[in-house]
């Protein structure tokens, strides 16, 4: 008859010691961080994505947003008017919202008359304004991140995107980056 080396206690200890160390590893590599992908450009979407930020942040969450694509038009500053385009980077400064506050809504944008009933929906109920969410997020150290390719295939310019404290420039891989330690990953 065969015998097998007996499990001694002192073993399982220290696989056990082993596996608590991998699962310390593990947990201890997500932060209490929201990372969001914002890709949409619609107004609702926009909303939603700056309600649950603000919420999160209020709750000492880390966030960070990633605008890409549609999106990049919420971060738009009608006030400013950037040189050197090309025809089709102006063609689609002209397609394209010009501020936050020209987004259209996702459903029921009846012409444009959706966003003007929501706007005074939201100042009827005492809900904030999208500037007014912008101006709580920085408030609250919320970190947008303009994705650069995006920016480039639509033609948009660092000088006609907003004032914001808390902004910076970078690619796909940083959101990935970001995403991957944080607790909570969302894409809009």
């Amino acid at each position: 008859m065969e015998t097998t080396n007996p499990i001694t206690v002192e073993k399982l200890q220290a696989e056990l010691e082993k596996l608590k160390a991998k699962t310390t590893r593990i947990e201890n590599s997500r932060k209490d961080q929201l990372s969001i992908a914002i890709v949409s450009g619609d107004m609702d979407k926009i909303l939603a994505a700056m309600i649950i930020s603000l919420a999160a942040a209020v709750m000492d969450t880390k966030v960070k947003l990633f605008f890409s694509f549609w999106a990049l038009a919420a971060l738009r500053d009608p006030k400013k008017r950037p040189k050197g385009k090309d025809f089709i980077s102006k063609m689609f400064g002209m397609m394209l919202p010009k501020s936050r506050n020209h987004l259209k809504l996702s459903n029921m944008n009846m012409l444009g008359m959706g966003p003007m009933m929501i706007k005074n929906l939201m100042k009827k109920k005492n809900v904030m304004s999208l500037d007014e969410m912008f101006k709580q997020a920085a408030e609250l150290g919320i970190e947008i991140t303009v994705c650069e390719m995006s920016m480039d295939l639509m033609g948009f310019k660092k000088e006609e995107i907003i004032d914001y404290p808390y902004l910076r420039y970078a690619g796909a891989t940083t959101f990935v980056a970001d995403a991957g330690e944080s607790s909570m990953q969302w894409f809009i």
